[in-house]
């Protein structure tokens, strides 16, 4: 077969195999019992080697999971190495430090047989809404009160499932059947993957996956590095405070750019805290490498060769390289911010590139409530976002997950399956970072519940003290709160009661703004008055704007 011949079937096997990755994801969603998976897509899919080495990854899916399940592969087969598995074995963990950084996340692994030789396996992970234990708030001092810890183990042998693991998963959480049901979604959606690889291979006659897999990340290898080549050499310092737990959290990040890659150094970075926000190191690699990976080559596969071009270390046990049994469960309180931190140390270099920073970690709504004569218990997570940071030449996105991804879940969905009940949900005016470009708006939400009896409250919120950054004059967008409609306030973090017959407000912080304010169009700002984004008192103060030219 001729060069040419051979690299245009290559480009078709590997279009082939972004669908099959892509169904193997949308299969999970459309299996999946909890609306994490269901309605927030807080999943991720892939095909690796036999050496554990991801090949290509589903569109579909969070840096979060799938950065970190990238590297977790290995793990398993260090646990079971492929000679000693069979068809219709699958295997599954939620271990935070070999999968993707809390109990709440199960990943499985699926080997695929031809002709009874492995030649790929399939991966996928997905949130699980409730995993026993502490729930879901970051209060606990160990990873053993975060809830049940399933370490790297077959899930299925031999086409048979593992029934003694579904019963400990059954009497360990609050929602069983969405757990459980969330577990066999994982399943299925590698069996799909499985299927249509092997529809490929019986389409090209292969009878292994090995050379196709080499030749896909020898080309990502070389895109990857042609990236790296572009871009200047030297070391670039950010730091960042949030909010965390006890007392604030210093991130601070140096970015080493040289003939080998991009290398990430963390140390500076805050030591652990007593409580759940720590971050293992897959999950902060995982959101690190996103963030160099989304500026410099976006276009590029997302695999182990582009990602082997990006190198991270943090200081041992530091919050961003926590130790095990260090509590875990809030993790993405850390995470979720590296993009901002990273993008801090390439601003220096791609300023014409480079967002202001976000709101980072989510503003999930996680409410609880006993059985009682009105309804049912409940444990129920609901995805939400304040506001994502000014880009240059455009405005940034309003209550819109950045980095993580996530669909944010339609109130209806929550309404549907519990008895919260959710009076507004808006744009919340004035909360955007003011700039040439402004930031995201965050919004607002008032929860309350149909029956007269207490939700539990799983806080896991920052920004609240510490606001997005604006960028190049942009000004930081407004912080975050969380309060009670008769005024009381309530704390960032933890778990905390919201009495019968009162609502929840959550005040969702705003993304930094990007270039000086007075650069806007004034068209802009008239429009944005019109729209009810921000009030006209805030265009006078931020922006300049003269009254007068409002009609």
């Amino acid at each position: 077969m001729s060069q040419d011949r051979s690299d245009i079937q290559l480009q078709i096997i590997w279009s082939r195999l972004i669908s099959a990755v892509e169904e193997q994801a949308r299969s999970l969603i459309r299996a999946g019992f909890s609306t994490s998976t269901r309605e927030a897509g807080d999943v991720s899919a892939g095909v690796f080697s036999c050496e554990g080495d991801m090949l290509a990854q589903a569109i579909t899916g969070t840096p979060g999971h799938v950065n970190s399940m990238a590297r977790s592969v290995k793990h398993f087969l260090a646990a079971y190495p492929l000679a000693t598995l069979a068809p219709g074995d699958v295997l599954i963990t939620n271990d935070p430090w070999k999968a993707t950084g809390h109990l709440s996340d199960i990943s499985v692994v699926t080997p695929v047989y031809r002709a009874g030789r492995p030649v790929a396996l399939f991966a996928c992970t997905t949130h699980v809404v409730d995993i026993g234990g502490n729930g879901p708030s970051p209060e606990s001092r160990q990873v053993f009160g975060e809830g049940l810890f399933i370490p790297i183990m077959k899930l299925a042998e031999r086409g048979v499932v593992n029934e003694s693991l579904l019963q400990l998963v059954r009497a360990n959480v609050r929602e069983p059947v969405q757990v459980e049901g969330d577990i066999f979604a994982l399943m299925a959606c590698n069996e799909v993957g499985n299927r249509r690889l092997q529809q490929i291979m019986d389409e090209y006659v292969l009878d292994d996956f090995y050379l196709i897999g080499r030749r896909i990340l020898d080309h990502s290898l070389r895109a990857m590095r042609r990236a790296v080549a572009a871009l200047p050499r030297g070391t670039w310092h950010n730091s960042m405070r949030i909010d965390g737990y006890e007392q604030p959290i210093d991130l601070v990040a140096s970015v080493t750019i040289d003939d080998d890659g991009v290398h990430i150094d963390m140390t500076g970075t805050s030591g652990p805290s007593r409580y759940g926000i720590n971050c293992p190191l897959c999950y902060t690699e995982a959101y690190a490498a996103f963030g160099v990976k989304s500026l410099i080559a976006p276009s590029l596969p997302n695999n182990a060769a582009t990602l082997s071009c990006i190198t991270l270390q943090a200081p041992d046990d530091c919050i961003a390289n926590a130790r095990w049994p260090r509590p875990v469960v809030a993790r993405s309180l850390v995470g979720m911010f590296l993009p901002d931190l990273i993008f801090g140390c390439f601003r220096q270099i791609l300023a014409d590139k480079t967002p202001a920073e976000s709101t980072g970690s989510l503003w999930n709504v996680r409410l609880a409530a006993p059985a009682s004569p009105y309804y049912k218990n409940f444990m129920t997570t609901s995805f939400h976002s304040g506001g994502a940071g000014a880009r240059p030449q455009l405005d940034g996105l309003s209550a819109t997950p950045f980095p993580s991804g996530v669909k944010n879940v339609p109130v209806e969905i929550t309404e549907a399956m519990t008895s919260v009940v959710v009076w507004e949900k808006s744009l919340l005016p004035d909360s955007a970072g003011a700039g040439q470009y402004r930031g995201g708006l965050g919004q607002k939400m008032v929860i309350g519940n149909r029956f007269p009896v207490p939700l539990a409250l799983y806080a896991r919120f920052d920004r609240v003290d510490h606001p997005a950054r604006g960028s190049d004059g942009g000004l930081p967008g407004r912080t975050g709160r969380l309060y009670l409609a008769s005024g009381a306030a309530l704390k960032a973090k933890g778990i905390q009661e919201i009495p019968p017959g009162e609502k929840l407000v959550l005040e969702m912080p705003g993304g930094g703004g990007w270039g000086p304010p007075r650069l806007r169009d004034p068209a802009k700002i008239i429009a944005d008055i019109h729209a009810g984004y921000i009030s006209m008192e805030k265009a006078v103060a931020d922006y300049g704007f003269d009254e007068r030219l409002f009609i």
